[in-house]
């Protein structure tokens, strides 16, 4: 394997708080307590965890029933072992492929507490309370010649039913059986996902068993939230909110406000309906609207004393989801992407005022994974991961430059140094002569150097087009990289990875998780 690191801020779409979060943490201890960046905010973060050892029993019991037997269980159910938190939502066949690299930067980390004396386990909480069904209805994956396939579910659940618990009737296995074929491991990765989505569970219950199943040696233990005994747990927390709700929303605007100043955005809008709540009623998550201390639903109206009554059949929203998972957990750090830091420099000022405390957050390993005809390709070609970041069109463009002949080239490069030489002599005698004639011959120079870019683009586009096969190579290239216009670790499933290069790809893939490095990482497999 290759592995070289890439800037984020050379990749696309880097927010300024993502990025400041990454490489100026000083500018950012405002909005969070502690930051990785700081070898002892573990062990801070740590200390302060009061985790009442009847919460913790009661916990374990729930998450036996949910996962079975396993030895991080064992760990968690021992006074003092923390949690290292992770989590995504529940899409078909593992939704996207960082949720992998999320779930193995919590097992690295929970490893390296352990080894320094802080005992962690890996913990993934499975967003089964979510409605949006049309974010995890469907997954990309790619076929051999890296054309991007689009695989979904063929029906959709009733009106605002949470995702992980639609029902699974004909999930298409077999379309992922047909795109995944010429892949030497295609049907053992198949036969994975025909195991975990079998008509009849959950979606909740299939992403689970697929997640078990590729991460089989790193025993993760996965939290659904939507099960009774979890909810009971988080019903206090929800108390709390509920009755802090005036002074929370308070706070939060003067969050957003410090945000706005700072130059960052606000992940999540809040107004003043906002609740921090829905309503899980009728096997439906209803959208609760607030109007001072009390809420309303399709022409329903409840105080705040009536929900908190209850509380168990609430659902938190974004911004109070992590603090009720880290008042439910003993979370010394949570794992996340760009996205939920962000929710999370909202988030602090709840954390603060009914938790009391915030685990230390970590981005999570970011991976383009290439494989050696790809690397070969841009080796010839003289490509950067960046030259794929521009649409397929740029970079058959710049495939174009480089299959120019040299005999070409050269009388291209020619014309410039004559044109950029004869220019400067004249240059030189004009400016003696008249300031205004020299500023009229530089804008000359521009052009006539604009038309010589000009003739060597065309140059370039007419050797492309003779050249069908560096097309096909560019559409093979992009499409692996920067597929639809998205990182590649953002639209495609894992699946056709672990199909093409083996089932062992967690493993290898774990060798190259490093919590010391903030980069984005190119890895050839």
């Amino acid at each position: 394997m290759e592995c070289s690191c890439v800037r984020y801020t050379e990749l696309p779409h880097t927010s300024r708080l993502f990025s400041d979060f990454l490489y100026h943490p000083d500018r950012l201890l405002s909005l969070y307590p502690v930051l990785p960046s700081d070898d002892s905010s573990y062990s801070r973060a740590a200390a302060l965890i009061n985790y009442p050892e009847d919460r913790r029993a009661a916990l374990v019991k729930a998450l036996r029933q949910q996962n079975g037997s396993s030895a991080s269980l064992d760990r968690l159910a021992q006074p003092g072992t923390t949690a290292v938190v992770t989590g995504q939502q529940v899409g078909l066949f593992s939704g996207p492929a960082y949720t992998l690299y999320k779930a193995l930067t919590a097992v690295r980390l929970a490893r390296q507490l352990s080894d320094a004396g802080t005992p962690a386990v890996p913990v993934f909480w499975l967003a089964t309370e979510d409605h949006d069904f049309a974010e995890v209805n469907h997954c990309w994956v790619f076929n051999e010649q890296h054309t991007p396939v689009k695989l979904e579910m063929p029906r959709s659940p009733g009106s605002n039913q949470p995702v992980g618990r639609f029902v699974l009737q004909s999930p298409p296995v077999a379309e992922l059986r047909s795109a995944l074929q010429g892949f030497p491991f295609s049907q053992e990765v198949t036969a994975w996902v025909e195991q975990a989505y079998q008509p009849g569970r959950t979606m909740g219950e299939a992403f689970s068993a697929l997640l078990k199943e590729l991460l089989a040696a790193y025993d993760l233990v996965h939290v659904d939230p939507m099960s009774p005994a979890i909810r009971e747990l988080a019903a206090p927390l929800v108390r709390s909110a509920l009755r802090a709700a005036p002074d929370l929303y308070g706070a939060l605007s003067e969050r957003n406000r410090e945000l706005a100043a700072a130059g960052y955005h606000a992940q999540v809008h809040v107004e003043n309906e906002t609740s921090f709540v829905f309503l899980l009623e009728n096997d439906r998550r209803l959208t609760l609207r607030r109007n001072e201390r009390d809420y309303s639903t399709n022409g329903r109206r409840f105080t705040t004393e009536e929900l908190i009554e209850r509380a168990a059949e609430l659902s938190p929203n974004a911004l109070l989801r992590p603090v009720v998972q880290d008042y439910i957990l003993p979370t010394v750090a949570y794992v996340g992407g760009p996205a939920e830091l962000a929710y999370l420099a909202q988030s602090e000022v709840i954390y603060r005022a009914i938790l009391g405390r915030m685990p230390v957050p970590l981005h999570r390993a970011g991976f383009t994974l290439l494989d050696q005809r790809s690397r070969r390709l841009m080796l010839r070609y003289g490509l950067s991961l960046m030259d794929c970041f521009h649409g397929e069109q740029i970079l058959r463009e710049r495939i174009a430059l480089r299959l120019i002949p040299p005999a070409v080239g050269s009388a291209i490069k020619t014309a410039r140094d004559t044109v950029h030489r004869a220019t400067e002599t004249l240059a030189a005698e004009i400016a003696s002569f008249d300031a205004a004639l020299a500023a009229s011959l530089e804008k000359s120079r521009r052009k006539i150097n604009y038309q010589i870019d000009k003739i060597e683009r065309k140059i370039g586009r007419e050797t492309f087009r003779r050249d069908e096969r560096a097309g096909e190579e560019a559409r093979y290239l992009h499409n692996l990289v920067y597929p639809q216009r998205h990182l590649q670790e953002r639209l495609y499933s894992i699946l056709p990875f672990f199909a093409r290069h083996g089932l062992d790809l967690a493993e290898r893939l774990y060798e190259n998780v490093r919590l010391d490095c903030p980069d984005h990482q190119l890895l050839v497999l």
